[in-house]
């Protein structure tokens, strides 16, 4: 698992036959469903590389997704990483450190269980994190949630 996540952090660049399967920046996905928060903290396996705040947020067909178990193509899921402050009574968001995307399409993405990944560290919209290596980038821990449609999230209305 920990070999998944340090491949995460590296930057792929992608030939251009195969940009089309490139996911675009998700604009204005703060204003869709927000579906979890949760902080990794010190002590957690992740935390030198996921550590802080975490909001999952949930397009439409996503939201629907939820309450079926199972995602339609079109469905799209942002992880926003915040850095976590901690003042000893309140932890809060500091700066972003990563946009992290997972949109269904099962015939552009077949490999990768019908998903698409990618990552853009902090606020750079043109850095991204994965590229053309989601296999090994995100699938690769992705797919021991396949009862889950390859999700890790689950929505509490």
């Amino acid at each position: 698992m920990r070999k998944f996540f340090l491949l995460v952090l590296l930057a792929a660049s992608p030939t251009a036959a195969e940009d089309s399967n490139l996911l675009s920046y998700p604009s204005g996905y703060r204003q869709w469903t927000h579906v979890k928060s949760m902080h990794i903290r010190p002590g957690h396996p992740l935390h030198h590389l996921f550590g802080g705040v975490h909001h999952i947020y949930a397009n439409k067909l996503a939201r629907e997704g939820y309450r079926r178990g199972k995602f339609a193509n079109g469905a799209t899921l942002v992880l926003d990483l915040l850095d976590a402050r901690d003042d000893g009574f309140a932890v809060t968001e500091g700066a972003r450190r990563m946009v992290a995307v997972m949109h269904k399409d099962a015939k552009k993405y077949p490999q990768t269980g019908g998903w698409g990944f990618e990552a853009w560290r902090a606020d750079n919209r043109k850095d991204r994190m994965v590229g053309t290596n989601a296999a090994a980038q995100c699938f690769e821990c992705h797919a021991q949630r396949k009862k889950n449609d390859f999700v890790f999230s689950s929505y509490r209305p």
